[in-house]
């Protein structure tokens, strides 16, 4: 027994572009602001991550020269 699908016997334009666009249009902000919200959330770690970096990079060289100093 097969099942009958909504698009039966539609266009194709209906299901390749109709539809499409009225999900678009209806769920278009959700979508643009979860997408804000993931984008955002990864930059806050690439930035997140730089700045450990680079403060562990600034605590190694200042305490690699200062000990090297104290060596004389």
């Amino acid at each position: 027994m097969a099942e009958k699908g909504i698009f039966d016997g539609m266009p194709w334009w209906v299901k390749w572009i109709a539809v499409p666009v009225l999900v678009l249009l209806v769920f278009g902000s959700l979508i643009m602001s979860v997408l804000g919200f993931v984008i955002s959330l990864l930059f806050k770690a690439l930035l997140l991550v730089a700045l450990v970096g680079g403060l562990i990079f600034v605590v190694k060289k200042f305490t690699s020269s200062s000990s090297s100093k104290g060596d004389w």
